[in-house]
């Protein structure tokens, strides 16, 4: 793990790496972290042609359903109360009529009282602040957010700040690409910090259950061309297991009082991916002992169940097939099109997390030719 990218480059460069049928060896890397160290150093024009570098289901912002978004916004309008979220949340766009909030940052131009935070404890301070107001915490995020949430909640809360929570598991979207028969990657790169909360156990059903390569990876290039090649490596030897190429922080059972809390906290679900559709086990709700500070029981109800449906995307944008690996960020129909960082139609163009944001950021602006795009759908 010391050596350098250079050095690391090499060794793959010198792997024996073509494939019976002639197609590139396609990795998927699943953290919207790890696109991001990707694409900016470059290591996709870096690496052979025979290796084909795939953006998974890794942007709790572009995975987040409507539906919630939706919720958030209508609170927001019509309740007396603070909404706080994490930044990002409040550019993400849902379909209604134009005269209408599409984003939580247009209900805050109508007047709602909508605050960007980016940790938990500035919705306690919040609260704290404002006694006499109710807050209303959009928690969307993985494991890594969702974390710090449940310990938050388990230290205890001000009784005037309630969640409105749409956390995320991340290893059963992989898992559901894996039982489609059809998952369209070779071998993963697993999330390093996902990893360092719940245990690099998680993916441990990768190799065992679906004999495909896998390794842990942090945020550096060096880590991430190390998880290339182990992976590389166990594909050329006919030989897989789970490999930790980010020792210096995941730990074997990774940090069980982060597990705890949200063990004592929250409750596994079945759960409403945006584009995608319901993926068992995938999410996270308030456990029965922590209802009091559930906005969906504090709170009249502002779900729409017309939003729930699948592929609730806006027309044209395929940021679905973007985070399902399915179609590279410039193969949709809107990229660059309609869609661009300062006017974006699809979840993928709004956070720093989503490859759509990133391939742009890193100076990708022109959208791919529809041959291209069609060759991928294949």
């Amino acid at each position: 793990m010391s050596a350098s990218a250079k050095t690391w480059l090499e060794r793959i460069r010198a792997l024996p790496l073509d494939k019976a049928d002639g197609r590139p060896i396609k990795i998927m890397n699943v953290c919207g972290g790890h696109e991001r160290s990707i694409t900016m150093a470059g290591l996709r024009k870096a690496l052979p042609d025979t290796i084909e570098l795939v953006p998974g289901p890794g942007c709790p912002v572009c995975i987040c359903p409507e539906e919630d978004i939706f919720e958030a916004i209508q609170l927001a309008l019509h309740e007396e109360i603070i909404l706080v979220a994490f930044g990002d949340m409040l550019r993400v766009p849902v379909n209604v009529a134009k005269a209408e909030a599409r984003t939580l940052e247009q209900a805050k131009a109508q007047g709602a009282d909508i605050r960007p935070i980016a940790s938990p404890t500035e919705a306690i301070s919040i609260a704290r602040d404002n006694p006499g107001t109710q807050v209303v915490f959009f928690a969307a995020g993985f494991e890594t957010t969702t974390a710090p949430v449940a310990a938050m909640l388990a230290e205890g809360v001000p009784d005037n700040l309630s969640i409105l929570l749409s956390g995320r598991l991340t290893w059963p979207a992989v898992a559901m690409l894996l039982d489609s028969g059809t998952p369209g990657f070779d071998a993963l790169i697993a999330p390093g910090h996902v990893s360092t909360v719940m245990g690099p156990e998680e993916w441990e059903f990768v190799v065992k259950d679906h004999k495909i390569p896998a390794a842990v990876a942090g945020f550096t290039p060096e880590s991430l061309l190390a998880a290339m090649y182990s992976t590389l490596r166990q594909l050329i030897e006919g030989r897989c297991f789970l490999d930790n190429c980010y020792p210096q922080l995941v730990r074997a059972g990774g940090n069980k009082s982060a597990q705890a809390h949200l063990a004592t906290t929250m409750q596994v679900v079945d759960a409403n991916w945006r584009g995608i559709g319901i993926i068992p086990a995938s999410g996270y709700q308030l456990a029965e002992a922590y209802r009091s500070h559930d906005a969906r029981e504090r709170f009249p109800t502002y779900a729409d169940d017309a939003r729930k449906r699948a592929g609730e995307m806006p027309p044209g944008c395929d940021c679905a097939q973007v985070v399902l690996g399915k179609l590279y960020p410039n193969q949709c129909r809107l990229f660059g099109t309609a869609c661009k960082p300062r006017n974006p139609i699809g979840p993928c163009m709004v956070s720093d997390e989503g490859a759509c944001r990133i391939w742009w950021s890193a100076g990708i602006r022109e959208p791919a030719a529809q041959e291209e795009r069609e060759e991928t759908l294949a």
